[in-house]
């Protein structure tokens, strides 16, 4: 008997195991890449690192992998030449995209700069 017992307690480590995936589920080379970038622009020390990793933190809690990394995608696409990359520039799908990760991205350096 002692072993159903302990089912509810097993379930219930197992569900938190699971809701701290889903909350970091953005891979650790994305992560290395935003502070990367977040240091360039910002400073090459230490405290830079430490608020750099703080903003990709924050903004992995606010915003589903899938979506950071839509937004990278209109991002990058915005930033090249050429037709095929013109429907990154315009439309609502993009802009609410980018809407999404700008919100996470702004809340981000109000708790973290």
């Amino acid at each position: 008997m002692k072993p159903v017992l302990l089912l509810p307690f097993a379930l219930a480590a197992f569900a938190g195991m699971a809701g701290a995936q889903a909350v970091n589920d953005y891979p650790t080379n994305a992560r290395a890449d935003y502070v990367f970038v977040c240091m360039a622009t910002n400073g090459q020390t230490r405290d830079v690192l430490d608020k750099c990793s703080c903003a990709i933190d924050q903004i992995a809690t606010v915003l589903p992998y899938d979506d950071y990394v839509s937004a990278e995608t209109v991002l990058r696409m915005r930033q090249t030449t050429g037709e095929r990359t013109g429907m990154f520039r315009q439309g609502a799908m993009m802009t609410d995209i980018l809407s999404h990760y700008r919100r996470a991205e702004a809340e981000a350096e109000i708790l973290c700069f």
